[in-house]
């Protein structure tokens, strides 16, 4: 146990009967998978997260990954993640230190020890490049994020629905600039936050939502991490059909399986938007569009809504069964699109509020997807 993690725990002991087990370089290609799946197009690259995460846990060995029983109900969890375009972050690389950076300015703000680290979303990069920051210092990563899936904005995390402040939230980058934002509410930590991110050059990290433990048992969706190892576990036993792999451990809706024939993506305002076109492999003339905001928004057949957030909309490889994130949806690609029921939490009236299709600017009500049988 390192000196920090000692004096994280020093208020509270663990249950030792609590499940343990840690995170090692052997599983980060399982929770890539699940991480990209869970996503729905967003979150960033996972492999951007591999390889950053391989070269810290070959370094310093692997994570605790750790439920809310192991950590001090009064000990600081520190939510963070990538912020900003997933274009930009493919190529504007980190430098390792961001987290250290992150967890030093936390603690200087509120004057108490980051006990855990937390993925702010389980989706994309953004479940993997924490965990990186946890093994440089040697943190546990807590099996809990804050979306269940990932979006794009601030105010579209569990936190803000169960009243937890997102300020003071603390913004870094791989130049070692250093921003702290303190605003009245999510809306101006949002705003604030995207301007900054375009001013650091499209994407930065950052940390907020800042709570104990306690509240985070309430406030966070649990077991997010461990169900992303096990999505990602079914899909390396890599079936006849892998699709359809995925589709089974998720109780999913395949959408439709075909070719992408046109993508339309451009990245303004710290945002990648835009749209593809699937059509359907068989010839029966079927096309789905599917709209984009960082993540796959919704999935429209002949002007019917056939899925929208917030629940999860997934593009994968045909071949594979790895899922397509937004920024490498490419003309040519054979893909199967399929959805899925996000977080309950996300569609009660208060989730809909903050991520249903309003809250895009999208002109149609939530539509639950059709022949769904099982809600996360």
């Amino acid at each position: 146990m390192t000196e920090r993690q000692a004096r994280g725990r020093s208020s509270a002991a663990p249950d030792p009967r609590a499940e343990r087990r840690s995170i090692a370089v052997d599983d980060l290609a399982t929770l890539a998978r699940g991480c990209a799946v869970m996503g729905a197009g967003g979150g960033g690259d996972p492999q951007v997260g591999v390889l950053m995460a391989r070269e810290a846990l070959q370094q310093h060995g692997p994570v605790s990954l750790v439920g809310f029983d192991d950590l001090p109900a009064d000990g600081l969890v520190m939510p963070c993640g990538l912020v900003g375009a997933p274009t930009i972050a493919i190529e504007k690389l980190q430098n390792g230190g961001e987290g250290a950076r992150l967890v030093a300015e936390t603690e200087t703000l509120t004057g108490r020890p980051v006990v855990a680290i937390m993925p702010f979303e389980i989706g994309g990069s953004n479940g993997l490049i924490p965990l990186n920051w946890a093994a440089r210092l040697g943190l546990p990563y807590v099996d809990a994020d804050g979306m269940g899936r990932a979006f794009p904005t601030m105010p579209q995390m569990t936190m803000n629905l169960a009243g937890v402040p997102s300020s003071p939230c603390v913004m870094t980058d791989e130049r070692l600039n250093t921003l702290v934002i303190r605003t009245g509410g999510v809306e101006w930590t949002e705003r604030l936050l995207r301007t900054s991110t375009a001013a650091f050059g499209g994407a930065a990290v950052a940390a907020l939502y800042l709570m104990d433990v306690a509240t985070a048992r309430r406030a966070t969706v649990p077991g997010s991490v461990s169900r992303a190892l096990g999505l990602g576990a079914a899909l390396a036993r890599n079936g006849d059909d892998p699709i359809d792999t995925v589709v089974d451990e998720l109780d999913a809706v395949e959408l439709i399986r075909g070719k992408i024939i046109d993508v339309d993506r451009e990245t303004s305002g710290g945002f990648v938007r835009g749209s593809a076109i699937v059509e359907d492999a068989r010839g029966e003339g079927r096309l789905l569009r599917l709209e984009i905001q960082n993540e796959n928004l919704a999935a429209l057949e002949d002007g019917e809504v056939r899925a929208c957030v917030p629940d999860v909309i997934t593009v994968l490889d045909a071949r594979t069964g790895e899922a397509i994130v937004t920024e490498r949806l490419r003309y040519g690609q054979r893909v199967g699109v399929i959805a899925y029921p996000g977080p309950a939490v996300w569609r009660t009236p208060e989730g809909l509020a903050v991520a249903g299709p309003g809250a895009f600017g999208l002109r149609f009500p939530y539509t639950p997807i059709a022949g769904a049988v099982r809600a996360c």
